[in-house]
């Protein structure tokens, strides 16, 4: 649906160049939720400009739906973002206007007659949830409703492509849940690809298919969500990550010493693996004493996965036996420490 091809923008500020985007190359299939993370200055914001031509590369080209968007000419790139919806950090709502005349607005430019444009908005707003505020204008709605409003505008033309430019970011976490839950929900029903930028990771986490991490204008990694999360290969997904889900083994547990034959794992459950009473089956199976040391499971989109850390102690033979039966079950095991 979206293909990216050796991007590079640079702005000049009369003195020096700043590469925002250097090089960058990404596809975003269709119907599916993509995103792209990195930290403030990453290059997130220019690239989803650059998709839609707001800005324009020096180098490269962007295809939507097979469009290059790059090869347009004015009055061609107005049509081809007709089919481009677009959601703004801080909502860009017009204040002059009702929640029913922002959501119109759009339509109202491309000449779509009065009562299809009555039934088409009331029909967005019972979709987002907000049919009973069509009379109120945006200074009486919260930040999740204007956002709302945002979205439902945005999907007025019934675009093939919405990009979000850190649509969550000046929302309460409950009002962050909500809107992406609504995001995902459209998604499912409409088909609809969805670019999201953010650089809030939990955001990924819940609604997002693949990731893309962003530093310094170049992409670093990329993949699917649940694999960035739990095998991260750069150090600056490392710290994304971090955020969310802890990676790191705290020190004290490294350090920790028993007595007689142990063995430090860490073992990592992802899928159905993490709802099976694996700790139980070995217990039974092989005479050695388990102590868990430290633990957590948490969930990307539908799939859970969790990490503990597990001491066991018993002779040599049955703790090697126990740690080939751990490694035969579908999950990660790294061995920390040997006693």
């Amino acid at each position: 649906m979206i293909e990216i091809r050796h991007l590079t923008k640079i702005y000049t500020d009369g003195q020096r160049e700043i590469r925002a985007l250097d090089d960058v190359s990404l596809e975003v299939k269709s119907g599916e939720i993509f995103g792209i993370i990195g930290l403030s200055g990453a290059g997130k914001s220019t690239l989803v400009r650059c998709i839609n031509m707001l800005e324009k590369p020096q180098e490269g080209t962007v295809l939507v739906n097979g469009i290059d968007m790059t090869a347009l000419g004015k009055r061609e790139l107005r049509a081809a973002r007709q089919h481009i919806g677009m959601i703004f950090q801080h909502f860009n709502l017009l204040s002059s206007r009702t929640v029913f005349g922002n959501v119109a607005f759009p339509l109202e430019i491309t000449g779509v007659p009065i009562g299809e444009i009555k039934e088409r908005v009331l029909e967005l707003l019972r979709l987002v949830g907000l049919e009973d505020k069509a009379s109120s204008y945006p200074a009486q709605l919260s930040g999740g409703q204007k956002q709302r409003v945002g979205i439902a505008r945005a999907l007025a033309n019934r675009p093939e492509v919405l990009l979000c430019d850190e649509a969550t970011s000046a929302l309460d976490p409950e009002t962050t849940t909500a809107v992406l839950d609504l995001l995902q929900n459209i998604n499912r029903k409409m088909g609809l690809t969805i670019l999201l930028i953010t650089h809030e990771m939990p955001v990924i986490q819940q609604i997002c298919d693949r990731v893309a991490v962003i530093e310094n204008g170049r992409i670093v990694e990329n993949g699917p969500v649940l694999e960035v999360f739990t095998r991260p290969k750069t150090d600056q997904a490392r710290r994304l990550v971090r955020g969310v889900i802890d990676i790191d083994i705290p020190p004290d547990l490294l350090e920790r010493h028993s007595n007689g034959d142990s063995t430090l794992l860490k073992i990592s459950f992802i899928g159905a693996s993490a709802g099976r009473p694996i700790m139980a089956a070995l217990m039974q199976r092989y005479p050695v004493v388990v102590n868990i040391l430290f633990g957590r499971i948490d969930q990307i989109k539908e799939t859970p996965f969790g990490t503990l850390v597990v001491e066991l102690a018993g002779e040599s033979t049955a703790l090697d036996e126990a740690t080939d039966f751990l490694a035969r079950q579908d999950l990660q095991v790294e061995v920390l420490r040997d006693v």
